[in-house]
C-alpha cells in the first residue's frame, strides 16, 4: 500500500469547485485482495478501536445542513464492506480533527489502473494535510497487517504543524470576515502576511498590523517611556515611573516611588518579562533580571491597584473591552496545586497554543518562581476557597481568562481610550489600564493607562470566557475597505484546447488600449503592463497569483490550462468573465484524464467559478463547450462561426448575447439587434480572413470585451492594431517574408490545431508547401498518428525532426509512427529526416524553392525565431 501521486489543490479544481483546499492522493492498494474493508479479517474492529468516533461531527465543525448530509464511518459499514480508499479518506480527516483541524469533506473513487484509488479530502494547513495523507495510508496498512499503531506521535506532529502554520485567532478572524464579504485573500509565500484583495486594491495584514498601520505609531508604542510621556502630556492618567538599567538605578526608583511597583522591559510586549505587585527588594531585583532578558532598559513604575482591563480601539473608535484575569486556581483543601491545574485544563475550551478559545495553564519557571516566593510547590495543598494566581500578567496566551465589559464602559473611559490610540497614532490599538471599576471615570477611580500596544490580540474579544463575543474583525475590514470601495480587480480567464493564448493576448491588448494596467499570463510567460517578467509556461495557479499580487495591476487576463488545474487548482476563486474556446483530444492519458469528456470536465471548472452576475463565454460550435452552459451559475454568452447555428438563434431569441461570424463580419447579436464590429479580414491576426481559427479567437475576444463594457469602436481598433509577430505572439502564426519564400512559425501541436491550420494552408497560395514537423512524446499513439496524417495532407514535402524531450518515447518509435502517419494518404510524400531542430531549419532554408511556403512547427520557439532573424540579416 503506497501513495504513487500526491497533489495539493489550493483553489477550484477538477475534484471540487466549492471545496478549494484539497489533498488528492493516488493510492496503490493492489497488495490487498479486494481492496474492501470486509475482505481483511478483523479490520473493522481494529480500526474502530483506534478511532471510536471516526467521522463524528465536532461542535463548530459543520453547519446543521452540512451535518445532516455527513455520513460518519461505522462498524456496521466497515463489516458490510467499504473500499479501503474510502477508509483512508476518513482516517486522514480524523487525524487532522484530532489535531484541532476541523475538516470533513472528502471522496474516493477508483483510478484507471486496477487496484488503485483516488483519495480526496479537505485540509486546513497544507503541510498537515499532506502528512495526514501519508499517515492515513500507514495506519490503514498497519491495521490490515494486524500491526500495532501508536497514534500519539502522529497527532502530536500534526498538532505542531498546525501551531506553526495556522493563521492564529486574530488573523483568522479578519480573514474570515473578509471572506464572508467575498474579499479574496492570499497568504504571501514564506511569511505570515495575508493579502486581502487583488492588484491595486489590495491591503495587507500581519496579525493585527495592517498596511495602514503607522510605522511611527508602532515605534512610539514600542517605547513605553515615550508612550507614557505623550499620554501624560495629553492629560491621560498614567502611573509615575522611570527607566533603570541596573540595581543601583532600581534602588533609586524604589526610594522615589515606594512599594508596590511593577517592572517590565522598555521594549516588551504580550506581558513578556513583566512582574507586577512587587512588595520587597528581593522580588524587585528578580523582576529586574526577568525584564532584562528582553531589554537592557527596564521600566519601574507604581503598581496601580485594581483589575486589568484591555480596551480595543480600531480606526479611532472603541470596539471592545475585556477584564482580564491571570491564570489561577482555587483551593479545595485537599488537592495539590498541580492537580488543581490539571482540573482547570480539563475545560474543553482550553487547548495548546491558539487551538481553542483558552490556553492550557503551564507550570513554567515563572509559575514556579511565584510559588517559591510564597513558599509553595506544585505539591502544596491550598486551603478551600483560596485563590492562587499562577502568572503575574493576565495574558490569555499564558492561561488567563477574559470577561467582556464593553457595555459597562463609562463614556469618559471610552474617550480616554480613543484619545490614547490617536495620540500614539495606531489604527488598531490595544490599551491596557488598571482600574477598580471600568464603569467609573478613570480620573475618579485612581486608575491609569498602563501601556498602549500595537498588534493587539483579538482572542479575548472574539471568544471571551464570560460575556458577549464581539466581532472585532468587522471594523478592521470596514477600515481597510470603506463602503463604496472594492477589493477586487476585473478578471477575465481563458481556457480551451486551442486558441487560448491568442485569445488571451487579444483581450489583454484591448484592455491595455483603454489605459488599464494589465497583468496577463500565457503559455510563454507573465506580462505586467506589457513587460515580460517571467518566461515559460505560466498558465497555472502560481502564475495567476503572481498577477493578482502585483500592486500596480488593475486588470487581469489569465490564460488557464489543464495542467495547472490538475496540478494545484486555480489561482483564484472567482472571475468576472470566463472564455472557453474549444475542447479537443490533447494530452489525453496524462494525469489520469483519458477521454475528451473528462478533459471537458477539467476545462469546465473555469466557467463554474464565474461570479453570479458575470459571464461564461462559450463556443456554440463545440458540443462539449456548449454543454457547459448547464453547469454554470452565471450568465451565458455564445460565439459561433456559423450565423445559422440553431443554438445561437435560440439563445438570441431568448434575449441572450452572442458573437457570430456573418457575411465576413465579426458581429455581436443582442436580442434582435446586430452590432457589427468590423470585417474580419481587416484584423491582421486573421491573415486577410484566411486564418479561420483566428477569426474564431477574435469572436471570443470581441464578445468578452463587449461584455466587459468596452465600446464597439474600442474593440474594432484593438483588433485592427493587434499585429501578430514573434515578439507579440511567439509561436502563433509568426510570418517571415523572405525574397525567395515565406516562413510561418506556429505551435500547432495536436490534431484539432493542425486541422484548422490545414484550412488556412488550403487558402494560402504557394508553389511548394514544406513542413518541418516532429512527433510528440506526451501524446497517445493514435493522437500522434492523426497529427502526422493531417500534416501529410497539407505539405508537398516534410522535414521530420525530433524534440529534445521525448517524454518517455524513443527516437526510433516516434520516427516510425510519424513516417507511417505522414504517408497514410500520400504514400509517395517526400520525407527528409534531420534529427535536430536547428539543423532541420537550416536545411529547409537552404533548399526551399522559389515561391514556397515553409511551416515550422517548432519546439523551441525562441531559438527558431532567433535562427530566422539571423537568416534574415544574412539575406
Amino acid at each position: 500500500m503506497k501513495i504513487v501521486d500526491l497533489r495539493t489543490m489550493r483553489g477550484p479544481s477538477y475534484w471540487s469547485v466549492k471545496h478549494h483546499k484539497l489533498i488528492v492522493a493516488k493510492v496503490d492498494l493492489q497488495e490487498f485482495a479486494g481492496q474492501w474493508s470486509n475482505a481483511v479479517p478483523g479490520f473493522a474492529g481494529r480500526l474502530m478501536k483506534l478511532f471510536p468516533n471516526i467521522g463524528t461531527v465536532q461542535p463548530g465543525g459543520m453547519s446543521g445542513k452540512q451535518a445532516a448530509k455527513h455520513q460518519p464511518l461505522t462498524l456496521e459499514a466497515l463489516n458490510d464492506g467499504e473500499p479501503l480508499g474510502y477508509v483512508i479518506q476518513h482516517v486522514a480527516l480524523e487525524l487532522q480533527r484530532q489535531a484541532a483541524m476541523l475538516v470533513y469533506w472528502g471522496k474516493s473513487y477508483p483510478a484507471q489502473e486496477e487496484g488503485v484509488e483516488y483519495v480526496v479530502f479537505a485540509y486546513q494547513e497544507e503541510r498537515a494535510g499532506r502528512r495526514a495523507a501519508e499517515a492515513a495510508v500507514e495506519v490503514v496498512e498497519a491495521v490490515c497487517r494486524k500491526e500495532k499503531v501508536d497514534l500519539k506521535p502522529i497527532i502530536t506532529e500534526l498538532h505542531e504543524i498546525r501551531e506553526d502554520e495556522f493563521f492564529g485567532p486574530s488573523t483568522y478572524s479578519i480573514v474570515a470576515e473578509a471572506a464572508s464579504r467575498n474579499i479574496p485573500y492570499i497568504q504571501l509565500k514564506n511569511t505570515s502576511i495575508i493579502q486581502l484583495g487583488y492588484g491595486v486594491n489590495q491591503r495587507r495584514i500581519w496579525a493585527t498590523t495592517t498596511s495602514l498601520t503607522s510605522h511611527a505609531g508602532v515605534e512610539v508604542a514600542g517605547n513605553k517611556n515615550r508612550t507614557k510621556a505623550m499620554l501624560n502630556d495629553a492629560g491621560v492618567p498614567v502611573p509615575r515611573g522611570t527607566t533603570v538599567y541596573s540595581e543601583a538605578g532600581l534602588r533609586d526608583a524604589i526610594d522615589e516611588l515606594g512599594f508596590p511597583i511593577v517592572t517590565k522591559p522598555l521594549d516588551g510586549n504580550h506581558g513578556k518579562g513583566a512582574t507586577i505587585r512587587i512588595m520587597n527588594w528581593k522580588d524587585a531585583a528578580e523582576g529586574l533580571k526577568a525584564a532584562q532578558v528582553y531589554s537592557r532598559a527596564v521600566i519601574v513604575e507604581q503598581f496601580i491597584e485594581g483589575f486589568d482591563f484591555r480596551l480595543l480601539v480600531v480606526n479611532g473608535k472603541l470596539i471592545a473591552a475585556a477584564k482580564r484575569t491571570p491564570a489561577a486556581v482555587t483551593g479545595d483543601g485537599k488537592s495539590t496545586i498541580q492537580k488543581l491545574i490539571d482540573e482547570v485544563n480539563k475545560d474543553p475550551r482550553r487547548g495548546i497554543g491558539h487551538e481553542k478559545v483558552l490556553t492550557s495553564i503551564k507550570a513554567d519557571k515563572h509559575t514556579l518562581d511565584i510559588l517559591k516566593a510564597r513558599k509553595l510547590t506544585l505539591k502544596s495543598v491550598l486551603p478551600a476557597g483560596e485563590i492562587l494566581y499562577l502568572k503575574s500578567t493576565a495574558n490569555i496566551s499564558t492561561g488567563g481568562t477574559a470577561t467582556d465589559v464593553t457595555d459597562q464602559m463609562h463614556p469618559y473611559n471610552v474617550l480616554m481610550a480613543e484619545r490614547a490610540a490617536g495620540i500614539v497614532g495606531l489604527d488598531i490599538c490595544g490599551i491596557d489600564l488598571m482600574a477598580t471599576d471600568i464603569a467609573i471615570p478613570l480620573n475618579e477611580s485612581r486608575g491609569a493607562v498602563i501601556e498602549v500596544n500595537a498588534a493587539p490580540g483579538f482572542r479575548m474579544h472574539i471568544a471571551p470566557t464570560e460575556g458577549l463575543p464581539r466581532n472585532v474583525a468587522a471594523p478592521v475590514v470596514d477600515m481597510l475597505f470603506p463602503r463604496g470601495s472594492t477589493a477586487r480587480i476585473p478578471i477575465i480567464a481563458v481556457t480551451g484546447t486551442n486558441g487560448k493564448t491568442t485569445t488571451t493576448r487579444l483581450i489583454a491588448h484591448l484592455v491595455a488600449s483603454k489605459g488599464y494596467k494589465v497583468g496577463f499570463t500565457t503559455t510563454d510567460g507573465i506580462y505586467i503592463q506589457g513587460v515580460q517578467l517571467q518566461t515559460g509556461d505560466c498558465t497555472g495557479g502560481q502564475s495567476a497569483e503572481f498577477v493578482l499580487k502585483d500592486p500596480t495591476v488593475n486588470y487581469a487576463v489569465l490564460e488557464t490550462a489543464r495542467g495547472g488545474m490538475l496540478r494545484s487548482g486555480l489561482g483564484f476563486h472567482s472571475c468576472d468573465i470566463a472564455v472557453v474556446t474549444n475542447v479537443a483530444a490533447d494530452h489525453l492519458g496524462m494525469r489520469d484524464i483519458y477521454t475528451v469528456e473528462e478533459m471537458a470536465a477539467v476545462k469546465g471548472v473555469l466557467p463554474r467559478t464565474v461570479r453570479k452576475n458575470g459571464w461564461a463565454v462559450l463556443n456554440a460550435d463545440d458540443d462539449l463547450v456548449y454543454a457547459m452552459a448547464r453547469t454554470v451559475d452565471c450568465r451565458v454568452a455564445l460565439f459561433s462561426m456559423n450565423e445559422h447555428n440553431p443554438r445561437i438563434l435560440e439563445h438570441v431569441e431568448a434575449g441572450g448575447v452572442a458573437a457570430v461570424y456573418e457575411e465576413g463580419y465579426v458581429t455581436i447579436y443582442r436580442n434582435s439587434y446586430k452590432l457589427r464590429i468590423d470585417r474580419a479580414a481587416e484584423f491582421p491576426v486573421t491573415f486577410e480572413g484566411r486564418a479561420g481559427f483566428n477569426i474564431e479567437n477574435c469572436l471570443a475576444a470581441a464578445l468578452a470585451g463587449y461584455l466587459a463594457g468596452f465600446e464597439s469602436d474600442d474593440i474594432k481598433t484593438a483588433l485592427r492594431t493587434f499585429v501578430p509577430s514573434a515578439t507579440k505572439t511567439p509561436g502563433r502564426m509568426n510570418v517571415y517574408k523572405f525574397p525567395k519564400f515565406d516562413v510561418i512559425v506556429d505551435y500547432a501541436h495536436n490534431t484539432a490545431g493542425i486541422t484548422k491550420f490545414a484550412e488556412f494552408m488550403e487558402a494560402t497560395p504557394a508553389t511548394h508547401k514544406i513542413g518541418v514537423v516532429s512527433g510528440l512524446g506526451d501524446r497517445r499513439d493514435e493522437d500522434t498518428l492523426g497529427f502526422a496524417r493531417i500534416a501529410g495532407r497539407i505539405f508537398d514535402e516534410v522535414i521530420l525532426r525530433q524534440d529534445r524531450d521525448l517524454r518517455g518515447k524513443t527516437k526510433e518509435f516516434l520516427r516510425e509512427i510519424m513516417e507511417r502517419g505522414l504517408r497514410l494518404d500520400k504514400p509517395d510524400l517526400k520525407i527528409t529526416y534531420i534529427e535536430k531542430e536547428p539543423d532541420a531549419i537550416a536545411h529547409v532554408l537552404k533548399t526551399a524553392p522559389q515561391g514556397a511556403v515553409i511551416t515550422l512547427f517548432a519546439e523551441d520557439i525562441a531559438a527558431a525565431t532567433a535562427q530566422l532573424d539571423e537568416f534574415e540579416r544574412a539575406v
